[in-house]
Formats: C-alpha cells, sequence, structure tokens
C-alpha cells in the first residue's frame, strides 16, 4: 500500500461531501487508474487495487470517480454523483455511450504552432469541455519552432470572450510555469488534443516524469499515440493529472444547447430570423444571413456551426432511430422505384 492522502489532496469537495450518510460506515476513495481487470483506488488508508467485480462495472465506473468502499474488503459499494464528466460514442457503436474521466476541474486543450492549429478542432473542444462542465485553457505548444504566434494566439482568442491562450515551449519547465496555477492541491486537469502537439512531452513536463513518446513524422508534422492506458498522476503542485487515450478521440454527443453556447453569437443572430425554422439559406428576414453579407458575421463559423450539430445529431441518435430511419428511407426508395416500373410499362 502506498503512503495515505488526505482526502481534500485527492480532490475531496463538499459537493461530494454532501451525498455521503456520516453513518452509513464507508469509506471515500478516488479511482486513480482504470484496467482491464482491475481499478486503483486512493483513499485515507493509502493506494490499493481492486479486482473489476460486477459491481464496478454496474456502477459504470471511470478514473477520476469518487466511489464509497467497504473497508473491510476493500470493495467499492456506490459511486458518488460525478461534478463532471467527459464521454464519447463507444468505437463501433451506433448509441452506447463511453465514460472517459470524470470529476475534472480543467481541460488543457492543445494545439500547435504550426499546420497542427485548427479552428474547427478548437471549437468542437471548447464545446466538449462546456458540456463536460470543466474550465478550458488553450495551449499553443512549440511556440518556440514558430517565427511568430501572435496569429495563432489572436484566433484562439476570436472563439470565446475571455477565453484563455498560453502559449509554450512543452519541454521547457520554465514555459510550463504558466501552467502552474491550475495544477495545485486536489485540482484535477486533464489534455485534449491530436497527436503529435505534444501532449505526452506536456505532461512529462507537469509531472515530472519521463513520458514515454515516438518522434513527428516529418511529412505532416504528427506524431504517433502514446497513450495507451486510463490513469492519474500526481503533479508537484499538489493537484493530479488525468492521461487518458479516450480523450483523443471525444466525439460530440447529445450537447446541441452547448454548442448554441460555444457559437453565442450565430444562436443569437438564429433568434433574430423572421421564421423560427429558418435555415439561413436564401429565407426572406434571415438575420444570420445578413450579418454574413454585412461582415459582422464570419462564413466559415456558420458552416461550422452546422457541421458540428450535424455530428451532435448523428452521434446522439440511438440504434433503434437509426434503423427507423434507414428503413423509412429504404422503403422510400422502393417506392419510387416501384413507381418508375409502372411508368415504365404503361408505356409499352
Amino acid at each position: 500500500m502506498n503512503p495515505a492522502e488526505s482526502l481534500q489532496a485527492l480532490g475531496w469537495r463538499p459537493f461530494f461531501q454532501a451525498q455521503v450518510d456520516p453513518e452509513c460506515g464507508l469509506s471515500p476513495a478516488r479511482v486513480l487508474n482504470v484496467h482491464r481487470g482491475r481499478v486503483e483506488i486512493a483513499y485515507e488508508r493509502g493506494c490499493e487495487a481492486i479486482e473489476l467485480s460486477g459491481r464496478v462495472l454496474e456502477l459504470g465506473i471511470t478514473v477520476g470517480d469518487w466511489v464509497l468502499l467497504d473497508p473491510a474488503g476493500p470493495v467499492v459499494r456506490e459511486r458518488l454523483e460525478r461534478l463532471t464528466l467527459f464521454r464519447r460514442r463507444a468505437a463501433g457503436t451506433a448509441s452506447e455511450v463511453q465514460r472517459i474521466a470524470a470529476n475534472v476541474d480543467t481541460l488543457f486543450v492543445v494545439t500547435s504552432a504550426n499546420r497542427d492549429f485548427n479552428v474547427a478542432r478548437l471549437e468542437r473542444y471548447l464545446a466538449i469541455a462546456q458540456d463536460a462542465g470543466a474550465f478550458p485553457v488553450i495551449v499553443i505548444t512549440k511556440a518556440d519552432l514558430a517565427a511568430s504566434t501572435d496569429e495563432f494566439v489572436a484566433a484562439a482568442r476570436e472563439l470565446s470572450p475571455g477565453i484563455v491562450v498560453e502559449t509554450l515551449d512543452a519541454r521547457s519547465a520554465e514555459d510550463v510555469e504558466v501552467l502552474r496555477s491550475w495544477c495545485g492541491e486536489g485540482q484535477t486537469i486533464a489534455l485534449l488534443g491530436s497527436s503529435g502537439v505534444g501532449k505526452s512531452t506536456l505532461v512529462g513536463t507537469l509531472t515530472g516524469e519521463q513520458m514515454a513518446t515516438q518522434a513527428v513524422r516529418e511529412d505532416d508534422q504528427r506524431g504517433r499515440h502514446t497513450t495507451t492506458s486510463r490513469s492519474m498522476h500526481r503533479l508537484p503542485q499538489g493537484g493530479w493529472l488525468i492521461d487518458t487515450p479516450g480523450m483523443r478521440e471525444l466525439q460530440l454527443v447529445d450537447i446541441g444547447d452547448t454548442i448554441d453556447d460555444v457559437f453565442a453569437e450565430v444562436s443569437a443572430l438564429a433568434g433574430q430570423c423572421r421564421f423560427s425554422d429558418c435555415a439561413h439559406e436564401s429565407e426572406p428576414g434571415c438575420a444570420v444571413r445578413a450579418a454574413i453579407d454585412d461582415g459582422s458575421l464570419d462564413a466559415g463559423r456558420l458552416r461550422r456551426y452546422r457541421k458540428l450539430r450535424a455530428e451532435d445529431r448523428r452521434n446522439s441518435e440511438t440504434l433503434a432511430q437509426r434503423r427507423s430511419r434507414d428503413k423509412d428511407f429504404g422503403k422510400m426508395i422502393k417506392s419510387v422505384m416501384a413507381g418508375k416500373r409502372r411508368e415504365k410499362g404503361g408505356k409499352h
């Protein structure tokens, strides 16, 4: 067993305390790692590995969760309600949602000052962060390799009023100091970004550990995935960093209202359109098109808004809904083809 941690050092909050009956006799613990056959937890008695029992699977536990233990086992009895949650559509399924990381305070949205920088991707990440309930910080790495980062910073800051943007060399402990204020005792952070932007390097610098990294390919400035397990790492300032491969593959799932928040200017204009179901194409009285025409709204912003909306609808659709839609579409095609055959037959 590893040395004990206080609950506050593990990220305990009044939000969680309010869910615990003082007379229940169970001990709060935080899930630090989720492996194929076990979970590792930390609580006031130390750190222990617990077999992945049916009860653990039933509760849908993920890294960062708070659970209640029967200390005699220890055995997981309950999972506390989450303060925040990152989720995605499970790979290979039409509707199942997979929990990736829970109770994250701050999300470092990592991009780089090169060809990886992509406004559309950053908008997606901000929508995901807002849906999860985590505070986003845009971190632009490889600043040391760029002639100037001004253009990247300006583009990032235009995405949301007051958004925090930091530029740095992920290998430099001095540069990374600008992120330390979010890494204090009991704070939990996570990273989100595409391959090759320096996430693993940043994790290594933040934790003081040498993380496994792979070289960036020279032809496209992209790296290969290096994170293979879901885990929490202790930070020197007392906080925790969640590193999980699922964080790099997050898709939009059932977050329509959040997209409206990220694209606040688009949704505000849409509310001023003459028709409530305006598609913002050629309808009369469309406030969105008027803003595009007078230059106060970027047409690309509307295009990306529509794209994310479409992805959210697609990923949020249940398997039954998708099958029903496909079945109805198939019936329509058959009906059209049958009509054409009748028309052809009538001509003879």
